[in-house]
């Protein structure tokens, strides 16, 4: 009777769970198509705000400096922190345990803090800001996000199997073409897509790293939300969900072959 009760309690907690995490966001969805420009009233279905969205020069001209830094930054964050994850996980050096405690820095540390540092740093060495600085300060905080996610999947790496494919012949390189990247493989993918959400997402230190002409989509919808949410932010938004989902569903599927 009682493990009963307590199974009902915990079905009706994850519900409101669920509730509470996605139900806004169907909210938002819902009102990405509503002829009205009210949130609050339902007046009938609409595609305009979809329209008007990719007619709207200023918000492409950010959408296209966010996916260029997403994409570089990534893949930039992507092999450095890799190589770092098999570093420290597989060698001993001089000065590894500071390396260790350095690696979670940019993820303990507030964005403000790294984001005022990122442009006391690029004003010291006097990098003009734009798009370069951006992408530089969004690699220095992903390869920490990328490193830790390899290194996770390191721990559970079988060794025995790269000593069977030296045993069978195969060479250093070889060993980690045909063995080691495979199955590692899901960690660096699971790293990447990771860096490239907070690449896409980032607000606080993209905006002390920003220069002019390099305004990126969480600045845009920062100065259009500041007039109030219109349905175009919501089918912006909606836009951002899909394409998060649909690489969500790539990994999975990437992962399995």
């Amino acid at each position: 009777m009682g493990s009963t009760t307590g199974s009902r309690v915990m079905k009706v907690y994850s519900w409101l769970i669920y509730f509470y995490l996605y139900v806004p966001i169907l909210i938002l969805v819902v009102f990405s198509f509503n002829t009205s420009r009210l949130n609050a009233v339902w007046k009938g279905f609409t595609l305009q705000w979809y329209v008007k969205l990719f007619n709207d020069g200023p918000l492409l001209q950010a959408a296209r400096n966010s996916l260029i830094i997403a994409v570089v930054s990534t893949l930039a964050a992507t092999i450095i922190g890799t190589l770092t994850a098999f570093a420290v996980h597989r060698h001993r050096f001089p000065g590894k345990r500071v390396l260790e405690a350095v690696i979670y820095v940019p993820i303990i540390i507030p964005e403000i803090v790294m984001g005022i540092s990122l442009l006391a740093f690029f004003a010291a060495v006097r990098i003009p800001l734009g798009l370069t600085t951006i992408i530089i300060a969004h690699i220095a905080f992903n390869i920490s996000f990328v490193a830790v996610v390899v290194r996770s999947r390191l721990y559970g790496f079988d060794h025995t199997l790269e000593e069977a494919a030296a045993d069978l012949g195969a060479n250093e390189w070889n060993t980690f073409r045909r063995v080691t990247f495979p199955l590692v493989f899901p960690g660096i993918l699971a790293g990447a897509l990771l860096a490239f959400t907070l690449s896409l997402d980032d607000f606080v230190i993209t905006f002390f790293t920003a220069g002019p002409g390099s305004t990126t989509l969480p600045l845009r919808i920062y100065s259009m939300v500041k007039f109030g949410v219109s349905p175009e932010v919501n089918a912006l938004s909606t836009f951002i969900l899909t394409l998060t989902l649909t690489l969500l569903v790539i990994s999975q599927r990437m992962q399995r072959v």
